[in-house]
């Protein structure tokens, strides 16, 4: 029988040296080799424990052995991998290969890469910025937001302006993107002409450029960090206690938190201090206090022209033409924005301390399907990548997506294919906003939690580690 117990593992028995006379199991009170007496053979499992500290014996056994009693849980764990590392308890290295077991895949833990093997695998090409094909898309989407307002108030049915505030709000938001590509760089090599070009797609939808260009690479150098993060992150449990029931209800109800962009602007998130707008804010350091001053006067200007054209062609034409398609603009930044961060399907680790990292933190946004919408706001839906390498200009963002695949492995999440219209993100939302709440105020991982009064149930067990 004990033959067979050590073929089962893989080893072979010591040559029989001792007459089996003198084999039979004689009665011991060593418990920590027989845990109980009633532990038969068949149920004890033999597992290497690491090299001996003896001589070794002139055999094929490779290590001692020791005998432990094993459940069904064991086993089951034993088949399970975290990764593709081994894990606690005892699963094998390579991602399940090997035994067909059930792979588990832990998105807090560290990735068995590095961003610099992420950044290897994407082609010298994508890096390349080209600003002639960079301006051929600003003076695409400048066209197509004059052709719209032009056939809109030539036409001036109410049949067409529901489609016009869809498509120019749509519109509004592709400059935006462009505007965005200025602030990263990644619209070309030239800071002037970034600088120029940004200023004036972002102050004509009314957006601070360099007030918002410094907290968004806040945003990008501590995304994931629950503190540091600057754009939709999480709120901790002592500030989400600490808000008053009607701001509470407004930041987690449709359609509310799809309007707090310029509220965002003027007064940042919860928790924290300071304007895009103001040079003295806690946003901005000395040295870019002239850049905020820039910003905020020709914001100031855009803001002096709307009013001259309200006595012009009259605040309901205005509004028409330039006040409701604003807001649509709104709700397309805070609607991609917030999905970027959130509403996947599992829950995804927000970091602090020594936990965080760029490359973990960065791993935790998501990518997005638009339908149609994909190639009018320049492939922003490719968020991955684009918050690792934000240098990376619109154009190639998919290239590069599709090569660093295979490094990313299960810490890319392939995002839920989408119709002609994103409609299903509406549900995503939704369920988001039911259910991600706070985090807990301590754990260097952490994930969302439910407030059941708020959410309708879900559990808010502490979730940290």
């Amino acid at each position: 029988m004990a033959t067979w117990v050590l073929s089962q593992c893989g080893l072979k028995p010591l040559p029989q040296a001792i007459p089996r006379s003198q084999l039979q199991r004689t009665p011991t009170k060593n418990t920590r080799f027989f845990p109980s007496k009633h532990v038969r053979l068949a149920d004890l499992k033999l597992r290497p424990t690491g090299p001996p500290r003896g001589p070794l014996l002139p055999t094929r056994v490779s290590a001692p052995l020791r005998v432990y009693p094993i459940s069904e849980e064991d086993d089951e764990a034993e088949k399970r991998t975290r990764n593709g590392v081994v894990n606690e308890e005892g699963g094998e290295r390579g991602g399940g290969g090997g035994g067909g077991g059930e792979e588990f895949f832990d998105p807090g833990a560290a990735p068995p890469f590095k961003l610099a093997d992420v950044r290897a695998a994407i082609p010298k090409r994508c890096w390349v910025k080209d600003p002639w094909r960079s301006m051929s898309y600003v003076l695409r989407d400048v066209a197509v937001v004059f052709g719209l307002a032009c056939g809109a108030a030539y036409l001036n049915s109410w049949v067409v302006w529901p489609l016009y505030w869809a498509a120019q709000g749509t519109m509004f938001w592709a400059l935006f993107v462009l505007g965005h590509d200025c602030g990263h760089g990644s619209f070309s090599n030239d800071p002037k002409l970034n600088s120029v070009v940004g200023h004036l797609l972002h102050s004509s939808i009314l957006v601070p450029y360099h007030g918002w260009r410094i907290s968004h690479r806040t945003h990008h150098q501590n995304h994931g960090h629950v503190e540091n993060d600057e754009s939709w992150h999480p709120l901790s449990e002592r500030i989400y206690k600490s808000l008053d029931a009607i701001t509470r209800t407004l930041r987690f109800t449709v359609p509310f938190p799809m309007l707090a962009y310029p509220f965002y602007l003027w007064s940042r998130s919860p928790g924290k201090r300071g304007s895009h707008f103001h040079p003295e804010s806690d946003l901005f350091v000395a040295s870019e206090r002239k850049d905020v001053i820039t910003s905020t006067a020709c914001w100031t200007a855009m803001v002096g022209l709307l009013v001259g054209l309200s006595f012009v062609m009259g605040p309901l034409q205005l509004l028409k033409l330039y006040g409701i398609p604003y807001w649509i603009f709104v709700m397309w930044l805070d609607l991609v924005t917030y999905l970027h961060h959130h509403g996947h399907e599992d829950k995804l680790p927000w970091y602090r301390g020594k936990e965080w990292s760029y490359l973990r933190g960065g791993l935790t946004t998501l990518d997005r399907d638009y339908g149609w919408i994909n190639n009018i706001h320049h492939d922003i839906g490719t968020h991955v990548i684009h918050h690792l390498f934000p240098q990376i200009p619109h154009y190639h963002l998919i290239e590069a997506t599709e090569a660093a695949k295979p490094v990313l492995g299960k810490y890319y999440r392939e995002p839920k294919k989408s119709g002609p219209l994103p409609f299903h993100l509406i549900g995503m939302l939704i369920q988001s906003l039911k259910r991600d709440h706070y985090v807990s105020d301590t754990g260097d991982i952490v994930f969302y939690q439910t407030d059941p009064k708020l959410g309708g149930g879900g559990s808010s067990s502490s979730d940290a580690k």
